[in-house]
């Protein structure tokens, strides 16, 4: 009998529930995968509370990679026993295994284990588009990175040094001031120590970034827009501390300063320019030039608990569910 991780109502981490489910054989376009591992991300979280709504009672998760155990008609790009990984809705990827649309899998080549796919595949790809499609950046600029030492952090840092890029980074600790410094991250700013936009002006003489990659929002974004040089761009793509309130003058007395906030699934939501991200990140990972390191491990049923800990903080790098 299959099992997921189900909520009925939104809430804290103990609404979620280890339930029976009944997993049908898979319809024209779709296929049955059987999950190895299933990432873990500050987004699930999100739904969870209510802050993103859906219908419920829902499955959670959005990320997970596994072993294709059916094919349903009309499929002809994956086959039985191909390992696959993948990261979007439909929300269910807290299962043991499930039917899903054919056309959202991405196929695992070799050199990724599909741990390191769950761990990497929402995070690789996040980073791959925030690098790679949503500034020129060049080798020998600086930017901002909040939550360093987070998934998205480690990965960012490491391909931001590939590329010649100086990575400056926030983290609430010195365990995960190291942490970033071992992935490639420059400059540390201790946040909750030293003032982020003063200590930015100081390692950039003054000129402030171009870009800032913010992942925490609220409680982060006036220090943010401060710390970008003029006509900067500030990138919220996540909000850890809730949604950022953002005052159009002060993007203009900050310089003439953009905003955008983006979301994953715009930049992978044609088929090709997925696949081109996807094998970037593949190549660097197998070829051992971005180490995707998985600091905690779940038991899938142990959800309420991993919620716990990524809500407090306790976590750094990658997270997965082992099923």
């Amino acid at each position: 009998m299959a099992h997921a991780v189900r909520f009925h109502e939104t809430g804290g981490p103990d609404v979620l529930r280890w339930e029976k489910v009944t997993v049908g054989r898979p319809g024209p376009g779709e296929v049955r995968i059987r999950h190895v591992a299933v990432g873990l991300n500050f987004a699930d979280t999100y739904f969870r509370s209510g802050l993103y709504p859906v219908r419920l009672p829902d499955g959670l998760g959005v990320e997970a990679s596994g072993v294709i155990e059916a094919v349903g008609e009309g499929v002809t790009h994956i086959a039985e026993g191909d390992r696959v990984t993948y990261t979007g809705s439909p929300l269910g990827a807290y299962s043991t295994e499930r039917v899903m649309p054919a056309d959202t899998l991405i196929k695992l080549p070799d050199g990724i284990s599909c741990e390191t796919a769950a761990a990497m595949t929402m995070r690789g790809l996040t980073s791959a588009y925030l690098l790679r499609r949503i500034h020129p950046l060049k080798a020998g600029d600086t930017v901002l990175l909040h939550a360093a030492a987070g998934g998205v952090g480690l990965i960012l840092s490491q391909w931001a040094e590939l590329n010649g890029i100086t990575v400056i980074g926030t983290v609430s600790t010195e365990e995960k001031a190291e942490v970033a410094r071992a992935h490639g991250c420059k400059h540390i700013v201790r946040y909750r120590q030293e003032d982020v936009a003063e200590r930015v002006r100081e390692l950039t003489d003054g000129a402030g970034v171009p870009v800032v990659f913010d992942s925490v929002g609220k409680d982060t974004v006036a220090g943010s827009m401060a710390s970008l040089k003029r006509r900067g761009l500030l990138v919220c793509f996540g909000t850890a501390s809730g949604v950022p309130p953002l005052d159009a003058m002060q993007l203009a007395l900050h310089g003439s300063l953009f905003v955008t906030r983006p979301a994953l699934a715009d930049y992978i939501a044609d088929p090709g320019e997925r696949d081109l991200l996807a094998g970037e990140l593949f190549d660097h990972v197998a070829s051992g030039r971005i180490r995707i390191e998985i600091n905690q491990r779940y038991p899938l049923q142990n959800a309420p608990r991993a919620h716990r800990d990524l809500e407090a903080a306790r976590t750094t790098g990658s997270s997965v569910f082992v099923v």
